[in-house]
């Protein structure tokens, strides 16, 4: 909520820590009556004493950064009323903006990068796409059930002729047996003619009567069979030489309808059509998401120009924290916030500024100690008394 209000800064020591280093770096009896190691021990102490007065340096201009934003605070606060109203009303606008640039970036997304840069590159001609998928796909059906017609025609002809020729096979054989007949019935009559001498006209023109129609009904079928065999042979070619051409076509329009969604990674027109559905709709989206990010330039530009009016520290940080300007709360929270910040920093300066004393007065005194002025020291000194403002 808060955090571009903060800068980063170098984590200062605890007590511990600096007494642990105070406590390690005590000279003993014995170090005193050396004069380069009472050297070398000054010399650490103002290193010591210059991080410490880095670290002060860093939070005083953390304290003036907190206060500046405390001051940009107060200043909006105070604004007239409808100045005010003017602030928030854009501050709204950039929040609206936000929330649906937001909502775009967070929603799912139905078409992959790769499907949308290839429906954007074949826009122009997608819609036409479409449509001649479409007419394949009419157009492979449509073959398909002349293919199945064809070949169910096909089979019926094969099927008639298989039956005609069974059908022969059945005449053929009962001219056979009925020839017989007529021979043992002839041989019959001849018998009881010529043994028992009786008037065998009749049974002979009975027999021969049936002979003839047996005859004439068996070269009628056999006639009319064979008239139908290659009627069916016929009609049976005519069929497949049709499927034949039908499942040509049918290839053809199969590899037209493959080709088209293999190219696009669909199943069918149907998912292609949906896709470009789909593809309108996140164009739309896009299109809605660059003006939004237009619209939201020139409304944090606005916002800036607004602020800019009343010299604020930094008009521009209250362009990420917005909902501050509109809600009372937030912006008490914010200040809440820098309160507590700048006293933790008020408080690390005087812990760090003792620190700095003690460790000028440490050396002061060994300086004085031993009657020895090195100017390198006396040079460190007097840059932490301006920076600090620690001399006397």
């Amino acid at each position: 909520m808060i955090k571009f209000f903060r800068r980063k800064r170098k984590p200062k020591k605890t007590i511990e820590e600096v007494l642990e280093c105070i406590t390690e770096d005590t000279l003993s009896e014995e170090d005193r009556k050396d004069e380069h190691k009472v050297q070398h021990y000054v010399l650490g102490h103002c290193e010591q004493m210059i991080d410490t007065t880095k670290t002060l340096e860093n939070e005083k201009s953390e304290y003036r950064v907190v206060t500046s934003y405390l001051k940009d605070i107060q200043i909006i606060e105070e604004l007239p009323e409808d100045e005010a109203t003017a602030l928030r009303d854009t501050a709204n606008s950039i929040l609206t903006l936000d929330q649906s640039r937001s909502d775009y970036l967070k929603a799912t997304k139905k078409l992959t990068d790769t499907q949308y840069a290839q429906m954007e590159q074949e826009e122009e001609t997608l819609t036409e796409s479409i449509r001649t998928l479409q007419a394949n796909e009419m157009y492979q059906a449509a073959v398909k059930r002349d293919m199945n017609y064809l070949e169910g025609e096909k089979n019926e002809w094969a099927y008639y002729r298989e039956e005609l020729m069974e059908e022969q096979k059945i005449l053929r054989k009962a001219s056979y047996v009925v020839f017989g007949m007529v021979l043992a019935f002839l041989a019959v009559i001849l018998v009881l003619h010529v043994a028992l001498e009786m008037d065998v006209r009749i049974l002979f023109t009975i027999l021969m009567v049936a002979a003839a129609a047996s005859g004439f009904f068996m070269l009628y079928r056999n006639q009319n069979n064979t008239r139908e065999i290659k009627r069916a042979e016929v009609n049976m070619n005519h069929a497949i030489t049709l499927l034949n051409r039908t499942k040509i076509k049918y290839v053809n329009s199969t590899n037209a309808v493959d080709y088209a969604c293999e190219k696009y990674h669909v199943h069918n027109s149907y998912e292609l059509t949906y896709l470009w559905e789909q593809y309108l709709e996140a164009k739309r989206e896009r299109e809605k998401f660059e003006r939004n990010s237009d619209d939201l330039e020139y409304f944090n530009g606005k916002l800036v120009r607004m602020l800019q009016k009343y010299e604020l520290y930094d008009a521009k940080v209250w362009i990420s924290q917005p909902n501050a300007l509109v809600d009372k709360r937030e912006m008490v929270e914010i200040k809440h916030e820098l309160l507590s910040r700048r006293q933790k920093i008020r408080a690390s300066i005087e812990y760090n500024m003792d620190v700095v004393l003690e460790q000028k007065e440490e050396i002061e005194k060994l300086m004085k100690e031993y009657h020895e002025e090195i100017p390198e020291v006396r040079e460190i000194i007097n840059s932490v008394d301006r920076l600090c403002g620690t001399g006397e």
